[in-house]
């Protein structure tokens, strides 16, 4: 499993806006930097994560980011599907037409059951974890 740059660049970025007091609103540019992320390619991750209500754009002189509501209600999966869709480790779990092996197996694969078993636990760790945890883990480990 890997995660997409839009994916990582979408995490970091919220990260980032949890970290600043909720009154502020953060210009791109700044979180841009800071996260060391393309700005135009923010711009359209952001757009998005805008209109699923995760963040608030503000715009304007003096515009920007700030979150939409609280950190410890928005979930790492809200953010990773927001940014890319539903989660699925293979084509297969999709659409079981996609499995070239199933023609040979009477239309079964034991490889997608076990597969179909990790996504749902791997799946239901990004619905326990919020944005609040990870900028929690941040700050503990930087203090070390």
């Amino acid at each position: 499993m890997q995660f997409t740059k839009a994916e990582e660049y979408g995490i970091f970025g919220v990260i980032y806006l949890a970290e600043q007091d909720h009154s502020v609103v953060t210009p791109l540019s700044e979180i841009s930097e800071s996260q060391n992320i393309p700005e135009k390619f923010l711009a359209k991750i952001f757009q998005s994560l805008s209109k699923a209500g995760i963040v608030r754009s503000h715009r304007g002189v003096r515009g920007g980011f700030t979150l939409a509501k609280d950190p410890r209600e928005i979930t790492i999966k809200e953010v990773l599907e927001t940014i890319q869709g539903p989660y699925h480790l293979t084509k297969c779990i999709q659409d079981i037409e996609t499995c070239e092996r199933k023609s040979r197996r009477n239309g079964f694969c034991p490889l997608r059951e076990v597969i179909m078993i990790a996504e749902r636990q791997l799946c239901s760790v990004f619905e326990q974890y919020t944005v609040a945890d990870l900028v929690a883990w941040q700050k503990e480990k930087v203090a070390k």
